[in-house]
């Protein structure tokens, strides 16, 4: 099982920008299909971005022009770059480890809280 320990999340203003962490362990993150999801309270958990293991990237999400997903392969981290926060970014954030094909179960870890306010 894929071990994922999120970082960076924090109460800003709008307009700011955040960059999310993810350190993965026990398997090379370039071995691995990476996603960042995202839950806003009270609602349901949405897919952002992924990248899979040759570093093609794909978004999922409105606005995703705000989004930035990378990885640096040195750490074995997995981040998650937020542009012109709005109140609406405001959600615990997941990332989230699947097999190379990005097929089968994910593993999570246990999130990182943003909050933007206006």
């Amino acid at each position: 099982q894929v071990r994922l320990v999120e970082s960076g999340g924090d109460s800003v203003q709008a307009g700011g920008s955040l960059t999310l962490s993810c350190l993965v362990s026990r398997f090379r993150i370039d071995d691995l299909c990476m996603y960042w999801f995202r839950q806003p309270p009270g609602m349901e958990r949405e897919r952002v971005a992924l990248l899979n293991s040759i570093g093609d990237k794909s978004y999922f999400i409105d606005d995703k022009d705000r989004f930035t997903i990378s990885r640096d392969n040195t750490k074995n981290t997995l981040y998650l770059r937020i542009h012109n926060l709005k109140p609406e970014d405001t959600a615990t954030y997941y990332c989230a480890a699947r097999g190379m094909h990005c097929t089968g179960d994910y593993d999570w870890g246990r999130g990182t809280e943003v909050t933007v306010s206006s």
